[in-house]
């Protein structure tokens, strides 16, 4: 998901809804990095419509210059890849067409040819020409020396096939969400919990509040208890998962505090010994037959020792300690 280019969508004026909610779908699939490859079942899944009527508002969107597809196939199994979308606001987007030839960027997706191919008498489809691939005569991908469109980014389907399994796994969540809210699987949603509004209302509360899929269960379940019939819709659930970071930040702003204290009084708040405790230990180093470095034990120290009568003045002196 690119944040900027969703804000880009929802910027777009006077588009219809239908077709600003594919735009806004299309741009939550962009990743800034590899580009946006989503699927045509994906996107028609996303904004609950079907291909037919997805593909129109795809059209649409290119004709107003809001968008930019560009395919290309596979040059050793001559089968089409992912189709890329080029954003309006991405630099790799086509210029205006020059007035005097009415082309914009060489071998894109606009180039029609109405004519059949000569040997298998197919029009073309999607938009590109006629003449099948040198290789096989019922293909209708371009040829690749006419394709002067730069080729997609790296590992466009590994990051599709990540994204997949991210909305998956988005999907999951959300339906555990709306049974903690008390919606029972196949019930009617009311409307302020239907379409991409919704979810992305939840998206920011994992996104932009930092709050983990368990603890919004857990917010949701709490302000059931207040407001059952009907539960919170994601305007009100924003105010209480608000909240819920707020006081989650707070706790662990206090657990890293009691964290440092204790670690504090640990280092520093032992006593020193008594000095009765420093005279035995020494003592027992006199009256003991190991090494005793010379100059290890202090005047005040020997006197401190003969004066508690832990040792003698004879077993002072053969250890050098007077």
């Amino acid at each position: 998901m690119s944040h900027k280019a969703t804000v880009w969508a929802i910027q777009q004026r006077g588009l219809k809804p239908a077709t600003k909610i594919v735009l806004w779908f299309l741009c939550d699939r962009h990743n800034p990095d590899f580009g946006c490859f989503p699927t045509q079942v994906r996107l028609a899944d996303d904004a609950e419509m079907s291909v037919s009527a997805l593909n129109n508002h795809l059209t649409k969107l290119e004709e107003l210059r809001l968008i930019h597809r560009v395919r290309s196939y596979d040059p050793r199994t001559h089968k089409r890849k992912a189709t890329r979308y080029i954003l309006g606001f991405e630099d790799g987007f086509p210029p205006e067409p020059t007035p005097k030839t009415g082309d914009g960027i060489a071998g894109t997706e606009r180039e029609q040819n109405a004519d059949p191919t000569p040997d298998s008498g197919h029009g073309a489809i999607s938009g590109f020409a006629a003449k099948p691939s040198p290789d096989f005569a019922q293909s209708h991908l371009r040829n690749p020396e006419i394709n002067l469109v730069r080729e997609p980014l790296s590992k466009p389907v590994k990051e599709e096939e990540d994204a997949a399994a991210r909305d998956s796994d988005f999907d999951r969540f959300f339906s555990e969400l709306l049974g903690a809210l008390g919606f029972a699987a196949n019930a009617t949603l009311p409307t302020w919990w239907q379409g991409w509004p919704a979810r992305l209302h939840v998206r920011r509360w994992i996104d932009d509040l930092g709050l983990p899929e368990k603890r919004i269960i857990e917010v949701a379940a709490e302000t059931r208890n207040e407001h059952p019939d009907p539960p919170d819709g994601p305007k009100a659930l924003d105010r209480a998962m608000e909240r819920a970071a707020q006081r989650d930040a707070q706790e662990a702003a206090a657990n890293v505090r009691a964290l440092k204290s204790k670690r504090s009084r640990k280092t520093h708040g032992k006593p020193p010994p008594s000095p009765d405790e420093l005279a035995a230990y020494y003592a027992a180093k006199v009256n003991s037959d190991e090494y005793l470095p010379s100059g290890m034990i202090s005047n005040a120290m020997c006197e401190a020792m003969l004066a508690r009568g832990l040792v003698t003045a004879d077993r002072l002196r053969q250890r050098g300690g007077r």
